[in-house]
């Protein structure tokens, strides 16, 4: 899971190094704003993933608890 959640972190940032790329040239500003967009709901996909909550536990260490099926 650690990994999944490392190239998700990994594509966010490379979406907003391409929008910031793509805005400077001048072209598709609609993408570029989409590639943010994108890379948002990324980062809170990853957040929801990390972030503990009310018990203290992050759903992530929840998941790795569990036995394999």
């Amino acid at each position: 899971m650690d990994l999944v959640l490392s190239v998700v972190m990994l594509a966010a940032f490379a979406l907003l190094a391409g929008a910031f790329w793509l805005w400077r040239r001048g072209g598709a500003r609609k993408q570029a704003g989409l590639m943010v967009l994108l890379a948002v709901i990324a980062l809170a996909n990853v957040a929801i993933w990390i972030v503990p909550g009310e018990d203290g536990a992050a759903p992530v260490d929840l998941v790795e608890q569990q036995p394999a099926r």
